[in-house]
C-alpha cells in the first residue's frame, strides 16, 4: 500500500544512528522482519541519490507506533530526515520483502548479523518474545564496539524474557577493554560455541554487503544446506 506517515518521535541511538517513529496508519499490517520505501516530501535539498530509502521496520507488528533506524551518513535524505520536526509526513510504500521468521517452530533460527543490519531482527525476536514462541532463537551481532550497537539494551530484555532466545554481543575492535561479550570475526569457532547441531538450523544473514557473503561462503563451506541459509544485504544504509 501507499500511504503517509507522521513523524512522532526520533532519538540517537548508537554512534552515528538514529531511530525514528511513526503513527501507523489505520490498517496497516506487516510481518516481522518486513520492509518499506520511505520517500520524503518536499524535501529542502536532494541528490543523486534521490529522495527514497528502502529502511526496515525495527518494530514488532504488535506494537504501537513504526519505527525505522538507520546509520546517519552525510547525505542529503539523511541531513533532511535528522531534521525533520515531530508531524512531518512522509510517503511510505510496502511493506515488501520475506527476510521474516520461519513458521516451524520445532526448527531453530540462528541470527549472523553485521551493524545496522540487525533492524529486520529486533522486530522479529520481538514479536517472538511477545508470542511465547517456542522457537529456539540465536542472535550474534557483530559490532566495530559497544558503541555502534544498537538495541543491546532491548535483546538483553528479550533475552530475560524469552528462555527461548540467546543474545551473543561481538565486537571486532581488539583495543576495546574491559568487554564481557565476544571479540573478533564471527568464525566456525565462534558459530559451534552457541549452535550445538550446524545442521538443524535456519541461518539468517544480514549487514554489510562483504560481511553477509563471508557468511554464506563460511556456512557453505561447513556443508549447511543453501536452502537453510537467507541473507538480506544493507548496502549504503
Amino acid at each position: 500500500m501507499s500511504t503517509n506517515v507522521k513523524l512522532v518521535d526520533k532519538a540517537v541511538i548508537a554512534r552515528d544512528t538514529m531511530v525514528f517513529y511513526f503513527k501507523k496508519p489505520e490498517g496497516f499490517n506487516y510481518r516481522a522482519g518486513q520492509f518499506a520505501d520511505f520517500t520524503l516530501i518536499n524535501p529542502s535539498e536532494t541528490d543523486e541519490e534521490g529522495n527514497t530509502r528502502a529502511f526496515s521496520f525495527i518494530s514488532a507488528p504488535y506494537e504501537e507506533h513504526l519505527a525505522v533506524a538507520t546509520r546517519m551518513r552525510d547525505t542529503a535524505f539523511k541531513r533532511v530526515l535528522k531534521e525533520l520536526p515531530n508531524g512531518s509526513e512522509l510517503k511510505l510504500d510496502g511493506p515488501y520483502g520475506d527476510f521474516t521468521l520461519h513458521k516451524t517452530e520445532s526448527t531453530p533460527a540462528v541470527f549472523l548479523i553485521g551493524g545496522i543490519g540487525v533492524t529486520p531482527v529486533r522486530s522479529m525476536i520481538a514479536q517472538a518474545t511477545r508470542d511465547k514462541s517456542t522457537q529456539q532463537i540465536t542472535l550474534l551481532h557483530s559490532n566495530r564496539t559497544a558503541e555502534d550497537e544498537p538495541f543491546a539494551a532491548d535483546f538483553v530484555s528479550f533475552a530475560a524474557d524469552n528462555p527461548n532466545f540467546k543474545f551473543v554481543a561481538v565486537i571486532t575492535d581488539s583495543t576495546v577493554e574491559d568487554w564481557p561479550g565476544e571479540r573478533g570475526h564471527i568464525d566456525e569457532e565462534m558459530i559451534r560455541r552457541y549452535v550445538s547441531d550446524l545442521n538443524a538450523p535456519i541461518y539468517y544473514l544480514s549487514g554489510p554487503e562483504g560481511m553477509v557473503k563471508a557468511m554464506r561462503q563460511l556456512l557453505v563451506s561447513l556443508d549447511i544446506n543453501e536452502d537453510n541459509i537467507k541473507t538480506e544485504e544493507f548496502a549504503g544504509y
